[in-house]
Formats: C-alpha cells, structure tokens, sequence
C-alpha cells in the first residue's frame, strides 16, 4: 500500500496547480477520463473557480467579464488513490497538487465554505409563522414564531414571547424545535 492510499480520507476538496491559462483544459479533461474510465467513485466534482463582473468601456457598452478567482488553480473532489492521483497528475497541464512535497493536503470544511465551491443548504425543518421553542442557548425555554430564517439556513430569528411584549431574537436553526 503506498502512501498515497493511505492518505484516503473519502471524498475531499484537492487544489491541483495548472500551468497558467490551461485550468479550463485540465477541468475539461478530468471530467472526460472521469467518463471514459468510469471513475465517478473517485472523482466526483472539478471546478474552476470564477468570478463575473460587470464593465462598461469607453462607448458606454456594459459587457460581463469572467476572471478566475485563483488563476493556475483547479478544484477538485475526490477520493485520494493511487489511481485517482495518478489520473488528475498525469493530466496535460497540471504541475502537482498543493501540498508539501508530493503529499496533497485536502482543503479544511473552513476553505471549502469560505470559497463557497459546495453548498450546504439544508432542510430546517420549519418555515416562516411556525410555532417553535428555543431548546438551547441564552434564551432557552422561551416560545416563539419563526419570523425569518437565513439564506444558508444556520440563523433563525424567532419573534419570542416574553409575557409583555414580543423580541426578536437570533438563534442558530439547531436550537430551536417545532412547538406541538
């Protein structure tokens, strides 16, 4: 077993360098021996971060432009195998992996969510006017209605009874349960 199976954490985010300008090409042709070899167990996304801004020129003509947030880089998740490895390494344009020495090093869940390649929306359980109860938390024991609930889902805000008036509070969605 070499040292690369080893290193086999299940699927994670990988950095490849590219030469530059061919990041497009090397996502292309991952993505093609994905698919003619059947290695869809070991590599499972590829991504070329970009972002795309608006320009107006000298006519006045507003045109998008697309630039890559990290030029000579590829994103890729994958299974780290010999195979896999191999794969994505011997690809035409790719210089190694971001690591050091010939060790790739997979990207934390912090880098992932902060470079927002994976979305991780997920059901609450719950929607606007639900009533519900805070389980957890400085405002634990307290009722309320769901008045607002956070694009990525993790911040709710409850409209709690206090037995005088009404507060908003924020919470995080795992603190609050649906009341019966």
């Amino acid at each position: 077993m070499s040292d690369i199976d080893q290193m086999n954490l299940g699927p994670r985010w990988y950095v490849a360098h590219t030469y530059s300008g061919y990041e497009n090409k090397v996502k292309s042709s991952i993505e093609r021996i994905v698919e003619n070899r059947g290695l869809g167990h070991l590599i499972f996304d590829v991504q070329v971060p970009v972002e795309i801004t608006r320009t107006v020129n000298d006519k006045g003509v507003e045109k998008e432009v697309e630039t890559k947030v990290f030029p000579s880089y590829v994103l890729v998740k994958m299974v780290m195998t010999d195979e896999s490895w191999h794969v994505v390494r011997n690809i035409t344009g790719v210089t190694g992996f971001v690591g050091p020495g010939s060790k790739p090093v997979p990207l934390t869940e912090k880098e992932v969510e902060a470079l927002h390649v994976e979305s991780h929306k997920e059901d609450v359980g719950f929607r606007i006017g639900d009533a519900v109860s805070i389980i957890s938390g400085m405002f634990e024991g307290y009722n309320g209605t769901v008045q607002e609930i956070s694009e990525d889902k993790k911040q709710v805000t409850v409209l709690a009874s206090t037995g005088k008036r009404d507060i908003p509070i924020m919470v995080d969605a795992k603190d609050i349960k649906l009341t019966d």
